[in-house]
């Protein structure tokens, strides 16, 4: 795929598995790590970003690719063998995956990688959310969001190349199915 598109702009979206019960990990990973299914999970999910990573780095596409990386969501805590917990781990945040809307089920990190464009090392300390995958791809690729109707994504590259140093989110809704679980106020200028 790279080879055949490494001269014209294309889109490539990896969704993986990993990290997800039932935590389905191939023979090569099962038992290498020391914390279990979920640990073998996640040294499979590296390896398989690497070689991602290193192709694009051999088809010398890495400075003129955008890369972004994220979870759907936190970890996974109700996932026990035993006295062993399975699922991950959400540091301060209380709560994980389906849990209503506390913040480990919802606040996750992402990485950008670009490095012809962004510097490395930069941490933006601001709520965005995946909703703005969607306007920062599509002005990536020179086109406009729709405007016939309101978006709730914004577009990352502002905060990302520092030209804004605020979220242009106000409120952030987190619904599970048609029912609103949590919301997030940053007020502006905060």
């Amino acid at each position: 795929f790279y080879s055949r598109n490494r001269h014209r702009p294309f889109l490539l979206f990896v969704s993986l598995l990993h990290v997800h019960t039932p935590l389905i990990t191939t023979e090569k990973f099962q038992g290498r790590s020391r914390h279990g299914l979920y640990g073998d999970n996640v040294e499979e999910m590296d390896w398989m970003v690497g070689k991602l990573l290193d192709v694009i780095d051999k088809e010398d596409l890495k400075n003129t690719t955008f890369i972004y990386f994220a979870s759907d969501h936190g970890g996974f805590l109700e996932a026990h063998r035993g006295n062993s917990q399975l699922g991950g781990w959400n540091g301060i945040y209380k709560g994980g995956k389906g849990m209503g809307g506390w913040e480990g089920g919802i606040c996750v990190p992402g990485i950008v990688r670009w490095p012809g464009v962004l510097p490395a090392g930069t941490v933006i300390d601001e709520p965005t959310s995946l909703m703005d995958i969607y306007p920062t791809v599509v002005q990536l690729a020179g086109g406009a969001v729709p405007q016939d109707r309101v978006m709730d994504g914004h577009t990352l590259l502002p905060l990302l190349q520092g030209t804004e140093q605020h979220s242009r989110h106000e409120f952030l809704f987190h619904y599970c199915g048609v029912f609103l679980h949590a919301m997030r106020w940053h007020q502006k200028d905060s």
